[in-house]
């Protein structure tokens, strides 16, 4: 199989970047788009150039490192996927495949296909931590949970994170991910003490951190690798306008 890959170079943040344009053959179909990196990166290796500069970890779809645009989509053509999970089956023999960093202005380029997401880490410590006193591990069954309220923040605990909402919105807004977060403990129980100053702080943190507003446009949803809905955002909403009357 042959794919003519156009990459984003940029030695540092402050550097200027182009598209390089890498002619690959020889590769499987069943390689993920980040294994077909690595084999790009040993032959630059062997001629004395700089590799291609990529953020990963687990490569199971789970820790949310992996990510950046292919062919305009985040995580590329297949729904529900991420980078690393990606095979080339889904690609045509000969194609032209444009590989491009999240582009927002609060996930600054670090290095090629690596941006800084930490603005997203810093979200999740403005909503601090729950207050109630755990002690040991308590029985499964003490603190009944309705089955619907339990689905919901599982689905929204299922957000890894990776950026893919905020780069694919217009807005660059991060109001699914943020959304999620609030959702995951904003149903249970032991997140009720501080759901209302969780939102606050959080959605404070999303302004300072300069992403955008959110006009429910969808594409956040439609890129998600976890699927997660936006009711997640209408929850938040609700949470953010409660907290705004009772937290005064």
């Amino acid at each position: 199989m042959k794919l003519i890959l156009h990459i984003w170079r940029q030695k540092n943040p402050s550097a200027p970047g182009k598209m390089m344009r890498y002619p690959m053959d020889n590769l499987s179909h069943e390689m993920s788009v980040l294994e077909m990196l690595d084999v790009l990166n040993e032959q630059l290796i062997v001629k004395g150039e700089r590799p291609v500069t990529f953020e990963h970890d687990c490569r199971e779809g789970i820790c949310g490192s992996c990510g950046f645009m292919i062919n305009g989509v985040a995580h590329g053509p297949m729904p529900a996927t991420t980078v690393c999970q990606l095979t080339l089956r889904h690609f045509k023999d000969g194609e032209e495949v444009y590989l491009e960093p999240w582009r927002a202005h609060a996930f600054p380029i670090l290095k090629d296909l690596m941006v800084n997401r930490s603005a997203l880490d810093r979200i999740i410590a403005a909503g601090g931590y729950i207050s109630v006193p755990t002690g040991s591990a308590p029985d499964g069954n003490t603190i009944p949970v309705g089955k619907g309220d339990a689905d919901r923040s599982m689905d929204a605990a299922a957000c890894i994170g990776c950026g893919a909402c905020v780069a694919a919105c217009p807005n660059a807004s991060a109001a699914l991910f943020t959304g999620a977060k609030i959702a995951h403990l904003g149903l249970l129980p032991q997140g009720q003490p501080e759901r209302n100053k969780r939102a606050l702080k959080m959605v404070a943190q999303v302004t300072r951190e300069l992403f955008g507003s959110c006009s429910n446009i969808g594409e956040c949803e439609a890129v998600c690798p976890k699927e997660i809905r936006l009711e997640a955002i209408a929850r938040m909403n609700r949470d953010f306008l409660a907290g705004s009357w009772t937290e005064r």
